[in-house]
C-alpha cells in the first residue's frame, strides 16, 4: 500500500478528538447534575447537624447560621441523658431483631413454596397474596387492634409488633420468589437424586445462593422496624417499653420544642440505619438487581 492509500484509509485525527471532547462534556454535565442533586439531598442532614450544635436561641436566628459560632458537643450528652434512651434502645433492638428474623424466615419459606414446589392453585393464591399489598395497613388497624388487645390480651406488650412478622410479608415474598425463579431447577433435581428432601433443597441449596436477596430483605425490614413510630404508638403505653422513635417525641412539648436536643438525638437514632446501608450498599443493590448466576 502506498502513502496515498494509507492517508485515504486512516481516519482524521480531528474525529477522535471531537469524540473525546463530546464524552468529556457529557461527563461534566452528568457530574454537575449529580452534584447539584446531592447538595439538595444532603442539605437537610447538614442543617440537622448544624442545629444539634447550637444553643436554643441560635436555632431561631435570622438569617440562619449554617456554621455555629461554637460547636456545643455537650448537646448530644444532654439529649441522651434527659431521657432513659438506654431503655428505648434496648426495646428497639429487641423488636427490630426479632421482627427481622421472623420476616426473613417466614418470607423465605413462603417464597420457596410459591417458586419451587408444585401444588394446586399455586398461582391463584400467589395473586391473592400480591393483592394484599394494595390494602393499606391502616384499613386493618382497628380489627387487628381488637384482636391483639381484647382477644389475645396483648395490650402494652411487644407481641403485636413482633408476632405478625413471623407470618411473612407479601412484598418480601414477591422479591424472594422472583429471585428463586431465576435459579435453575436442575439444582433441585440433582439434590433430590442425591437423597435430599424438599426442605433440604431449600436449606442447603437455595438459601446459600440467595444471600444477596436475603440481605436486601433484611435491610428493608431493619429500616422499617427501626424507624417505625405508628405501631409502637398504638400498642405501647408504658414509658419503659417505648422505642427510640417514641422517645424522640418527648422533646416536643405543648409549649415548645427543644430543637437542638431533638436534632442531636435524631442523628444518633438514625446513625445505625446509615451505617447498615453504607456498609451493605453493594449487597443491597446486588440483591435488588441480581438475576440468576453471574
Amino acid at each position: 500500500m502506498n502513502t496515498a492509500d494509507s492517508m485515504a484509509v486512516a481516519p482524521p485525527a480531528s474525529t477522535g478528538l471531537g469524540k473525546r471532547r463530546t464524552q468529556l462534556i457529557h461527563r461534566i454535565v452528568a457530574y454537575g447534575v449529580l452534584g447539584t442533586g446531592s447538595v439538595f439531598i444532603l442539605a437537610p442532614l447538614v442543617w440537622m447537624l448544624s442545629t444539634s450544635l447550637k444553643t436554643r436561641s441560635q436555632v431561631f436566628r435570622f438569617p440562619p447560621e449554617w456554621i455555629p459560632e461554637q460547636f456545643l458537643w455537650q448537646n448530644y450528652v444532654e439529649a441522651l441523658t434527659l431521657l432513659p434512651f438506654e431503655i428505648f434502645l434496648l426495646n428497639t433492638v429487641i423488636i427490630t431483631g426479632l421482627s427481622v428474623a421472623g420476616e426473613l424466615v417466614s418470607s423465605a419459606v413462603v417464597a420457596y413454596a410459591f417458586a419451587r414446589l408444585r401444588w394446586a392453585a399455586r398461582n391463584t393464591l400467589f395473586i391473592v397474596v400480591l393483592a394484599t399489598m394494595m390494602l393499606p395497613r391502616q384499613v386493618t388497624l382497628i380489627p387487628t387492634f381488637i384482636l391483639f388487645t381484647r382477644v389475645f390480651g396483648w395490650k402494652d406488650t411487644f407481641y403485636p409488633l413482633i408476632v405478625p412478622s413471623f407470618f411473612a410479608v407479601p412484598f418480601f415474598v414477591f422479591l424472594l420468589r422472583q429471585f428463586y425463579m431465576t435459579l435453575p431447577f436442575e439444582l433441585d433435581d440433582a439434590a433430590t437424586i442425591d437423597g435430599c428432601s424438599k426442605f433440604g433443597v431449600f436449606l442447603r441449596i437455595l438459601l446459600p445462593l440467595s444471600k444477596p436477596a436475603l440481605a436486601a430483605v433484611a435491610i428493608f425490614s431493619f429500616q422499617f422496624h427501626w424507624n417505625d413510630f405508628f405501631y409502637p404508638l398504638i400498642y405501647l403505653f408504658d414509658k419503659d417499653k417505648f422505642t427510640l422513635a417514641l422517645g424522640l417525641r418527648f422533646f416536643q412539648g405543648n409549649y415548645g420544642t427543644d430543637w437542638h436536643y431533638l436534632m442531636a438525638a435524631s442523628l444518633v437514632v438514625m446513625l445505625p440505619v446509615i451505617l447498615v446501608f453504607f456498609f451493605a450498599q453493594r449487597i443491597f443493590i446486588q440483591g435488588v438487581v441480581y438475576q440468576g448466576f453471574k
